[in-house]
């Protein structure tokens, strides 16, 4: 082997080297210049949404400028690489579409913040509570304690309802009673019984009223405002309250009934 051969070589391996050690300190790099850009974000008080999503696009932003620098080191052309890259971009987008439809929703939920992490949501098909925002989908818990991953593009497409933006809720209750029953005294009942209730809002006020005369039963809207984390619990009591309530005074529930004459 001669001098120029083995100075060659020599080189190459020395590229190498260089070109591991930039792979190896980079990504020490990346992992504390994300973990310094996620502590900053938080002593911002930025919400915990933007923090993970602005996260992950530093993290795999600045590791493909480590990947480009260790090519660079190793002699390619980083130039036409960057453009081959950008031509294969095109080309993976197009395919992909549907996966940078969830990114561009991601950004889009980012920065309109139609909700929060912690609340509880119906978006997509599914209802639960917001756990996590990635780029690509989001993280739901049901109330039965099931993990569901959804794509971020099915979330923004269509209608999303968040139960916990507001403090407070109004439940919606609907109570027939028989024709025979008095009125006023089943009316009395469910007022008082709103009134009492702990955790019904004083204001706004709660409304009792008659909403039809229907087949079989005159049938009230109840409608009592609760703080938002209290609702199911309010509306599961109120409802068992009023029933027992009305079986106590003789306040009738009728079930549906029809009337059928018949000629002789």
């Amino acid at each position: 082997m001669d001098v120029g051969t083995g100075s060659v070589i020599g080189d190459g391996l020395m590229n190498i080297i260089f070109a591991a050690a930039i792979v190896i300190v980079g990504r020490i790099a990346v992992k504390w210049i994300v973990k310094l850009i996620r502590k900053l974000m938080v002593r911002a008080d930025l919400d915990p949404i933007i923090i993970n999503f602005a996260g992950s696009i530093a993290n795999a932003a600045l590791l493909l400028f480590v990947f480009i620098a260790a090519l660079d080191q190793l002699g390619v052309d980083t130039t036409s690489l960057i453009v081959l890259l950008g031509g294969a971009g095109l080309a993976i987008g197009l395919a992909l579409q549907g996966s940078l439809q969830n990114f561009a929703a991601g950004v889009m939920m980012i920065v309109f913040r139609p909700f929060r992490l912690g609340d509880f949501i119906e978006a997509g098909g599914v209802t639960g509570v917001v756990e996590h925002i990635a780029i690509f989908s989001s993280t739901l818990k049901t109330g039965d304690n099931r993990e569901i991953i959804i794509p971020n593009g099915q979330i923004y497409s269509g209608a999303i309802t968040n139960y916990s933006a507001k403090d407070t809720r109004r439940i919606d209750l609907v109570f027939g009673i028989g024709y025979d029953d008095d009125m006023l005294t089943a009316k009395q009942i469910m007022e008082d019984i709103l009134q009492t209730h702990d955790l019904v809002l004083a204001d706004p006020a709660s409304a009792v009223a008659v909403a039809e005369l229907a087949d079989s039963s005159v049938n009230f809207n109840v409608r009592p405002w609760v703080k938002s984390e209290d609702y199911w619990a309010v509306r599961s009591d109120l409802i068992e309250k009023i029933k027992l309530a009305f079986d106590k005074n003789g306040i009738s529930i009728p079930y549906p009934q029809m009337d059928v004459h018949t000629d002789k």
